[in-house]
């Protein structure tokens, strides 16, 4: 599919968007935040339609294509697709559609593997995993190499439920990943945003010469290095760090909750009705399908 050319209207004072199906993508952002502070953010949780890793392909087209849409009506000059499961997916028909740069985390994640070793395990969801968009990533880079992918369908749902610290997500994450240990792996990628958060539960059982690769913060460079090559990045002179505008399709308090421990600090969180999302008009945006 052809790229279509980038809108004449993206300004340099324009907005980033981020998005995820719910506060895995908050790992995206926190780097986002870190290497990109004079940037204005606007962050989408798809809360009321999460997880997305048992969603079928037609239906995570039409849930990035509604968010996409809407955040363009935000003024944004760039999305980032802070889920493995839509980038899995539906990046390259997305980005056939808009005329925004459009920015995946398989990619930029499985460059940092090949950096790392050659004997890498992939923890995702059931979706990512089944597309193989890793293991494609991967071998395009080093064909040497050898990944084995694993979904881990629980894991999600553990996490939205601020349930990192029971003992039952300790049990689950070992019976995920014991099996990629023991086939010898050097690297182990995050194949999902939600699971850096599961860093401490990790570190229990996983060998400290494994390599953790977390996509987020080679996503949040690549997204750097394309706005300066597009001339659109917001320079830092005379300006302090800007504000992150927070939306979520489902209980705007619950995700403001969750998110307070990896954001140290409880945001204002508002509201976009998946109903609202639906019936945005798309067509001053996108090519016909």
């Amino acid at each position: 599919m052809s790229i279509p050319a980038l809108s004449s209207k993206l300004r340099s004072n324009f907005k980033i968007g981020v998005f995820d199906s719910g506060v895995g993508g908050l790992t995206v952002l926190r780097e986002m935040r870190s290497q990109l502070p004079y940037e204005s953010v606007v962050y989408f949780g798809d809360t009321a339609r999460v997880p997305y890793g048992n969603r079928s392909k037609q239906e995570i087209l039409r849930f990035v294509r509604e968010i996409i849409t809407w955040m363009m009506q935000q003024a944004v000059k760039m999305v980032i697709m802070a889920c493995n499961t839509s980038s899995a997916l539906v990046l390259e028909e997305v980005r056939s559609e808009f005329p925004i740069p459009i920015l995946g985390i398989i990619l930029p994640g499985a460059r940092a593997a090949v950096k790392n070793g050659r004997q890498i395990g992939v923890i995702s969801t059931q979706a990512t995993a089944a597309s193989n968009a890793y293991r494609r990533a991967v071998l395009e880079i080093d064909p040497t190499a050898q990944v084995w992918q694993v979904g881990c369908q629980a894991f999600v749902p553990l996490i939205e439920g601020d349930r990192i610290h029971d003992p039952c997500t300790l049990a689950v994450a070992k019976r995920y990943v014991q099996p990629l240990l023991e086939k010898g792996i050097d690297t182990l990628v995050y194949g999902c945003t939600h699971y850096p958060h599961l860093a401490p539960v990790f570190r229990h059982f996983v060998p400290p010469s494994i390599t953790l690769v977390d996509p987020a913060k080679h996503l949040a460079a690549a997204a750097a290095q394309e706005l300066k090559i597009l001339r659109l990045n917001r320079p830092p002179t005379s300006m302090a760090a800007q504000p992150t505008e927070f939306y979520v399709s489902g209980d705007p308090q619950q995700f403001a909750q969750v998110s307070r421990q990896w954001l140290g600090y409880q945001p204002q969180v508002k509201q976009v009705s998946v109903t609202a999302l639906a019936v945005i008009q798309p067509t001053s945006y996108r090519s016909s399908d």
